[in-house]
């Protein structure tokens, strides 16, 4: 029977006049249901792929909305990437979501990359938007394939990345040391050094996250807590420090200062992270296990980490045990 009474007194129709084409309905009279189902049947013998479901006329603004208050909002940068897909959504001219395609995505991101945004950044917001449509398809929230499916990233060119010698360190901390105007630059500095650490990372360190000679990061980009051992004189200078002037405060603009004393010459936006690329530079030149790097520095891939394997001292040596130019004699003629 494609109509039944309900213990709530209503009527449900449950009618199949096409196989594998259902259509489910509840109304509060019995000739509204059998209307319903009538008019169900005639559409479709008329024309197969039609359907009793209106049109989605939400626009775009308003997905991004549904998305963060089913998913986003538990993003640990769900309010950042929310802001980001706000500002998206109206440059695209906030379009009827069921309209939006590819075309006038790639159209916008050209003028973008002409305009001076990195293509890193326009890729992390090609993964956002895709974001919402996958999440939103897999709750059911919509029932159409997603747009920028077909959407290929930016290629990037791969940067290089910036590390400091032994004696631009010495540099950098002797300019610290000297002329510093703020009293937590010199150990959050050496933190990143030890430890790999971000700024931010050992900037915000508590200090019951200093357990004998460990650091532990937490809250970390990747979400994986970290445990790195630092030297004994180290872990005792910070405890020292914190019991003279507190916990750690914002002391990147001092670092800034600092470097700008120096003649170290950093590429933009790699002023403190080249500290962390210099803790990997070396541990690799020094014979560390690649693995124990991963995991030191908290990389979710390895082929994040293989950025320094050429600095190992055996990297790729087989080029030259196993090439056909392995014959010196041939070298020197």
């Amino acid at each position: 029977m494609s109509i039944t009474k309900l213990e709530d007194g209503r009527w449900l129709v449950d009618v199949e006049p096409i196989k594998g084409k259902r259509f489910r309905k509840r109304f509060n009279t019995k000739g509204e249901a059998q209307r319903f189902e009538a008019t169900v049947r005639q559409k479709c013998i008329d024309n197969p792929t039609w359907s009793a479901k209106p049109k989605d006329r939400r626009r775009l603004l308003e997905l991004v909305t549904l998305w963060y208050d089913l998913h986003g909002h538990a993003l640990r940068d769900g309010e950042r990437r929310y802001s980001k897909l706000q500002q998206m959504a109206v440059r695209l001219g906030d379009p009827i979501a069921t309209t939006f395609d590819a075309t006038s995505y790639a159209q916008l991101r050209r003028k973008r990359l002409e305009g001076g945004i990195s293509g890193k950044t326009l890729n992390n917001e090609l993964g956002y938007v895709r974001a919402v449509f996958n999440e939103l398809k897999a709750l059911g929230e919509i029932d159409y394939a997603n747009p920028l499916a077909g959407v290929k990233l930016l290629r990037l060119q791969e940067r290089e990345l910036s590390w400091l010698t032994t004696e631009q360190i010495g540099e950098l901390l002797d300019s610290i040391r000297n002329r510093c105007d703020n009293p937590h630059t010199e150990l959050v500095t050496l933190l990143c050094l030890t430890t790999g650490a971000r700024w931010s990372e050992a900037e915000k360190l508590p200090a019951q996250r200093l357990q004998g000679n460990v650091v532990t990061y937490a809250e970390t980009k990747s979400g994986r807590v970290r445990h790195v051992p630092i030297p004994t004189a180290l872990a005792d200078r910070v405890r020292v420090h914190w019991r003279m002037h507190g916990p750690f405060t914002s002391c990147i603009t001092s670092f800034r200062r600092a470097l700008e004393r120096t003649t170290i010459q950093l590429p933009q936006g790699q002023a403190s992270h080249a500290l962390r690329h210099t803790f990997a530079s070396h541990f690799m030149m020094n014979g560390g296990n690649i693995l124990t790097l991963q995991k030191i520095l908290g990389h979710s891939t390895l082929t994040m980490t293989m950025r320094y394997a050429h600095l190992s001292p055996d990297h790729l040596q087989d080029a030259i045990r196993f090439g056909p130019m392995a014959n010196s004699s041939w070298v020197l003629g």
